[in-house]
């Protein structure tokens, strides 16, 4: 007999579904900040810091080098932030230049302190780098000096970024009250900070590129990613293809009783040697000279064959048969 609910039972299950019985939990809802979207994962902060931490290495030796002095690049961090939170952290004073991404259209941000950005150009000058920097912007003059520097950094940006066939081309610097225009403030950019360190003097390279590239980037390091685990294997399972692809000699061949030598000195062509064995005596099937099976001597319509019966003792390494 079916249960025929009243009226305050068909009331408490209705409040019960909108979720308004008494001493029930209400659902906790937390606001979602529309900025993390397309935040980076573990996996592709770790592959774009191992590709940079290499561009860093590549333009330590290519710098030093140019400028005979001592040099270093370090990356410091990876990180997506809109453009609005990058132009925050620009200092007053320092140099910014871009660079054309071909042939996409796109541009990139190079931000360099003037905590490095003068000892460079000392350097280009024919000092050494060491003086106290100068409180305001570089000149025209320090400008186009400085720009030797920047299409080196330029030259091993390509090259790093050569899985996208990008030419990174040095633009020009470009004043303070521009840099808003150069991006819309809410897209989503790859932010790369370096450490530089020329003679004492330190300060910081910052890289920006828009999300068109950043993303295309990403999306070419995770299929480089999945195609490469694809192809790595355990250790075992490696090794173990590799030998079922390993040639083997096999030889079928009976065990018999010794002959003596004077029987053998008098054969001659015609005559017959009496082995003492029966053909119905099982033969060994040896691969590499090692017995690994017993089997009779077959055909198989043209071809000769093996009919393996069981497998052989292993032999212990002294050579006796266990």
């Amino acid at each position: 007999m079916e249960k025929v609910l009243n009226q305050q039972e068909i009331d408490a299950m209705v409040r019960d579904a909108r979720g308004g019985a008494a001493g029930a939990k209400s659902a906790v809802v937390t606001p979602w900040d529309v900025r993390q979207a397309g935040q980076m994962g573990r996996e592709q902060v770790q592959s774009i810091s191992d590709l940079h931490e290499s561009f860093a290495r590549n333009l330590t030796q290519a710098v030093a080098g140019y400028l005979r002095v001592e040099f270093k690049a370090a990356l410091v961090s990876a990180e997506h932030l809109a453009y609005r939170e990058f132009l925050q952290r620009v200092p007053e004073v320092s140099y910014v230049a871009t660079c054309a991404l071909a042939p996409v259209g796109a541009i990139a941000l190079l931000q360099m302190d003037s905590t490095v950005a003068f000892p460079l150009i000392d350097v280009l000058l024919g000092g050494e780098g060491r003086s106290a920097p100068p409180e305001r912007q570089v000149t025209a003059i320090e400008e186009q000096i400085l720009e030797t520097v920047m299409r080196i950094i330029c030259r091993e940006l390509q090259t790093a970024w050569q899985m996208l066939a990008l030419q990174f081309v040095f633009e020009q610097r470009q004043a303070a009250a521009q840099l808003q225009h150069l991006m819309p403030v809410d897209e989503r950019t790859l932010s790369l900070s370096f450490e530089l360190s020329v003679a004492e003097s330190r300060g910081t390279l910052n890289l920006v590129f828009p999300a068109i590239v950043s993303n295309a980037l990403l999306r070419k390091m995770a299929a480089q990613l999945g195609r490469t685990r694809r192809r790595i294997q355990p250790d075992s399972q490696r090794v173990l293809a590799r030998l079922l692809e390993c040639p083997f000699t096999l030889e079928l061949g009976a065990r018999i009783a010794n002959v003596p030598l004077r029987e053998l000195m008098r054969l001659s062509p015609g005559q017959l040697l009496l082995l003492g064995a029966s053909v119905e005596q099982p033969a060994e099937l040896q691969a590499a000279g090692h017995a690994m099976f017993t089997a009779m001597p077959a055909r198989r319509g043209a071809s000769r064959v093996a009919q393996v019966l069981k497998l052989c003792p292993v032999d212990p390494p002294n050579g006796t048969t266990r």
